[in-house]
């Protein structure tokens, strides 16, 4: 088979993969045209594929191939693949743009796109994606970089599909066919007053399947709701989530129209958000798999730093029992046991806690409620566990009374665990830390004191 047959191979098995991941295959057969420098071979291969998909194949290969793959490719390039490029990867392809491509491919962008596009990278590489924008796009970029970050100034779009209250379907329609730059995506047409504050929205399929003498106002959406430009974009996001919203205008401080947020911003501030949770839980930051080791290094190493000094506070404790130790070997041997489950328990309260307090589940009015469940949960698994590790203790080294220690210590430390992984997160929380930053520290601070404690403390006394 040569090697076109055998490239034309992969691709056909690449269409029958039902994975939604891009396939090593269809990789290995693009990386090969590039090599073979095969430009028009290389745009039948990436035609196909959507912007997401060629944003991870370049994410996925190494610098030079980036670069080499960008020459072949850059003036098929997409202003989509910029905006789903990771922010790292984004910095080092926007330079090896040609000038032109870079403005093609900015100018298909509708403007929260190129705000969410422009935010993260230097000054310079700024200035050139605002050269490549006409005039008005360019003043409605600027003024939404004005607003505060993480707003709702910073998320919506600019482009609007409005009309006056008084409309009929009719009207609409008309006016939406005799336009000729709507957006790409929209799915109200927001309805104004005189002073251009937005007063009510109707969908498109209620204003497609009513008369064209209906006025709009009749058929408007229930539960209308707007966000002004300086509201959190993570509350925004949780509005979005909570009553299933759509699309939703913004108005300035005087209550007037400036912009639209749509439902796939929405999903993608909450994805980053739960994304942000489960690396800071992790002690990572803001972390990716394109990071230098250098960058990655230096996320990492403070809490790094962090959990050696809760370590060392656990083994202080243990410096206190040290004849203990030294008097019964055993203790030694079943020590980290303790501190594990403990560890592990408080993690598993941790990790529903923050979550909770993310979507706004856990709150004042229940947070008690949920102690108690976590602390009776923490003494259910205790009683389970003791039982087992006080059989072990008996039938391994012979004494009963050490299997009384280690089950004690045992409910001891997972009662304390569960208290533990909901009320550090709560407290944290309420004095303004984030509690998915600082609560994995305090939480394994916490588990392995107590674990230690209760379980050599008490030895000394049963067993001494």
């Amino acid at each position: 088979m040569s090697e076109e047959e055998r490239i034309d191979h992969v691709a056909h098995d690449d269409q029958e993969d039902d994975s939604y991941a891009l396939n090593p295959r269809k990789i290995a057969a693009i990386m090969y045209t590039v090599e073979t420098q095969d430009a028009e071979a290389l745009r039948e291969q990436m035609e196909p594929l959507h912007a997401a998909d060629i944003a991870d194949l370049l994410e996925q290969i190494n610098s030079y191939d980036r670069r080499r793959l960008i020459e072949l490719y850059g003036g098929e390039f997409d202003g989509e693949i910029l905006s789903e490029l990771d922010e790292s990867i984004r910095e080092e392809v926007i330079p090896l743009l040609s000038p032109q491509v870079l403005q093609d491919a900015v100018r298909e962008l509708d403007s929260d796109d190129v705000v969410d596009l422009i935010e993260t990278l230097d000054e310079p590489q700024q200035d050139a994606i605002l050269d490549a924008l006409t005039l008005s796009d360019r003043v409605a970029v600027v003024q939404s970089l004005s607003y505060p970050e993480y707003s709702a100034g910073r998320l919506m779009q600019r482009e609007v599909v409005m009309g006056p209250q008084h409309w009929t379907v009719g009207q609409a329609i008309d006016y939406m066919r005799s336009q000729e730059d709507l957006p790409e995506d929209f799915y109200h047409i927001i309805l104004v007053d005189p002073r251009m504050k937005p007063v009510a929205q109707v969908t498109l399929g209620k204003m497609l399947g009513a008369p064209r003498s209906r006025p709009l106002i009749e058929i408007a959406e229930e539960g209308f709701r707007t966000f002004e430009v300086t509201e959190e974009e993570g509350d925004v996001a949780y509005a979005f989530n909570q009553y299933h919203l759509i699309s939703a205008p913004v108005v300035d401080e005087a209550e007037r129209l400036v912009g639209v947020i749509t439902i796939d911003d929405a999903i993608r501030v909450l994805d980053e958000e739960h994304e942000e949770d489960i690396m800071r839980l992790a002690g990572v930051g803001d972390g990716s798999l394109a990071d230098r080791v250098l960058d990655t290094v230096k996320q990492r190493l403070p809490w790094l730093a962090v959990n050696l000094v809760t370590a060392i506070m656990a083994s202080m404790v243990i410096a206190q029992f040290e004849d203990t130790i030294s008097a019964m070997v055993a203790l030694a041997v079943l020590m980290p046991i303790v501190a594990s489950m403990g560890g592990n328990a408080g993690t598993q309260a941790l990790t529903v806690a923050v979550r909770s307090i993310a979507t706004r589940d856990l709150t004042g009015n229940n947070v008690w409620r949920v102690i108690r469940r976590e602390v009776m949960v923490g003494l259910a698994n205790g009683l389970v566990f003791a039982a087992i590790m006080g059989t072990v203790g008996i039938v391994w080294f012979g004494s009963p009374a050490l299997g009384f220690v280690i089950a004690t210590a045992m409910v001891i430390n997972l009662v304390v665990a569960g208290l533990a992984g909901i009320g550090v997160p709560v407290v944290l929380e309420k004095i303004g830390v984030d509690p998915a930053l600082a609560s994995g520290a305090f939480v394994t601070t916490v588990t392995d004191i107590v674990g230690f404690f209760a379980f050599l403390g008490l030895a000394g006394i049963v067993l001494l």
